[in-house]
């Protein structure tokens, strides 16, 4: 691990509404303080928390909401999705000034882009905003890929401070991991959940791990035995983590998962379970059979 500031365990927030898909700050505020407890940071509006659905003024809302309950105890990554150039910078630019700590970009995913239009994105943004910026790659949802070339090209600009990868390629991994032993100041963030320990492991950053919702207490562990060298505690951490994530991931689509999640928090008392358009709840019998196996977990 490289001596970048930008570090640990960084939980993907579900974005927690009500039935009318609003914004519940109420929600916000708990789930931060639960954060900050568990000594996590929260990434608003990334894919967990359904990023690409949520409105600007929400999204501004959910940033200054966020920055105020976390009381600088924790950073606060923001979530930037959009195909819109001139309103991604100005929403970039309203985060920062609301008190985010870093801007997590996707790429803009209706046109199908080249290497070089990729580099061009980000250097583009970077240059244009004020606070730092990380790149975000996830070809599960924008089907393109950041070539490994182009990340280290971007890792050289002085306002790109790392890379949040949920690629599930190990060779990438090592590789992108290996540009940050080049670079000081840059920071890589597996995405990938089940390969938290490993990517932290072969030096990684940091881990993003959406379960985190729920236990973010077992990643901290987890990735404190890492980085202690302590393989054994982190791996096992691991393995029960991965257990814990069927429950709202297996023989569901990404959307559903999502609100199988929030399902799993409302047994703590964090957020109940309403999705923003297009995503909409499970059946109750569904929810009922989540909240029992999440009592099974004891």
């Amino acid at each position: 691990m490289n001596n970048s500031k930008y570090r640990g365990v960084v939980v993907p927030m579900v974005t927690p509404v009500t039935q009318d898909g609003q914004l519940d700050t109420v929600a916000v505020e708990r789930i931060i303080d639960f954060f900050a407890q568990n000594k996590v940071s929260p990434l608003l509006m990334g894919t967990t928390g359904e990023g690409n659905s949520v409105s600007q003024a929400d999204g501004q809302l959910f940033v200054e909401t966020a920055v105020k309950a976390a009381q600088g105890r924790i950073l606060i990554y923001a979530g930037l999705t959009g195909n819109c150039f001139s309103e991604q910078v100005r929403q970039a630019e309203v985060y920062t000034a609301l008190g985010a700590d870093v801007i997590v970009a996707t790429l803009p995913t209706y046109y199908a882009l080249t290497p070089e239009q990729m580099y061009d994105y980000y250097k583009t943004l970077a240059d244009c905003i004020t606070g730092p910026l990380m790149l975000y790659n996830i070809l599960a949802t924008t089907h393109m890929s950041i070539p490994v070339d182009v990340i280290r090209r971007l890792s050289e600009h002085p306002n790109i401070v790392g890379l949040k990868d949920s690629e599930r390629d190990l060779e990438r991994m090592t590789q992108c991991i290996e540009i940050t032993k080049e670079h000081d100041d840059f920071a890589y963030f597996c995405g990938w959940a089940a390969q938290s320990a490993h990517s932290l492991e072969l030096g990684g950053n940091g881990i993003v791990p959406s379960t985190g919702n729920f236990v973010p207490e077992m990643f901290q562990q987890l990735f404190d035995a890492a980085v202690a060298g302590d393989m054994v505690t982190a791996n096992r951490l691991q393995d029960e983590t991965n257990e814990i994530a069927k429950i709202y991931q297996k023989d569901r689509t990404l959307g559903q998962s999502l609100t199988a999640l929030k399902v799993m928090m409302q047994t703590k008392g964090l957020c109940e379970p309403w999705m923003l358009m297009p995503l909409t709840r499970l059946s109750a019998e569904e929810e009922q059979t989540i909240k029992e196996k999440v009592h099974a977990l004891g």
